[in-house]
């Protein structure tokens, strides 16, 4: 578990903030963050919250009692209707959390590499976006996560221009992916 004071070092770095200027957009003295970096004070809980959305994490992260990261290697499934029949397609994914923040990147650049962003609300809630690098298939993403597996929706814009969609998730193996996706088609 980090300490406060390593949670703001770390996020400052990450977001290339000095001291003075995290201080300045917080609304402290430059000597009251070194005090909470040092361990030597604690900021009152409206000086935490500054601090927090300053830095993009939650109070629980500033505390250092954040939950589990997501950060890895995953599998991304999806449903896709492809010539009258629903196929479930797989590819291995790279998800780098920074805060609130997941980047997600294909690894597998031979079935089309994409990238994407996701957003964390609630502790479980993931919305955001993909994109081909090609731009031409794009689209949105709401999942949610619960023990290490994500599931949802996606919708987006297909090569064609069509608007498509279909049963979504995101899980630490292939297998646990395409289970996940096996599992809610067959409820709907």
């Amino acid at each position: 578990m980090d300490t406060l004071g390593e949670v703001i070092r770390r996020r400052s770095l990450a977001l290339g903030l000095t001291q003075l200027s995290l201080a300045e957009r917080v609304g402290v003295d430059v000597r009251q963050i070194r005090r909470y970096e040092s361990g030597e004070q604690q900021p009152a809980l409206a000086v935490a919250a500054r601090i927090a959305a300053t830095l993009e994490v939650t109070l629980d992260e500033l505390a250092g009692m954040a939950a589990a990261s997501v950060d890895g290697d995953w599998w991304a499934a999806r449903q896709v209707h492809i010539e009258g029949h629903d196929v479930t397609v797989t590819l291995p994914v790279r998800l780098t959390q920074h805060g609130l923040q997941i980047e997600l990147e294909a690894l597998d650049t031979g079935r089309g590499a994409w990238r994407g962003e996701l957003r964390l609300w609630g502790g479980e809630t993931l919305t955001g976006w993909y994109a081909g690098v090609d731009a031409r298939s794009r689209g949105t993403m709401l999942l949610v996560l619960r023990e290490n597996v994500a599931e949802g929706r996606w919708v987006g814009v297909s090569g064609d221009g069509a608007i498509v969609t279909g049963h979504a998730a995101l899980a630490r193996s292939r297998e646990a992916a395409q289970r996940t996706i096996a599992v809610i088609a067959a409820k709907s």
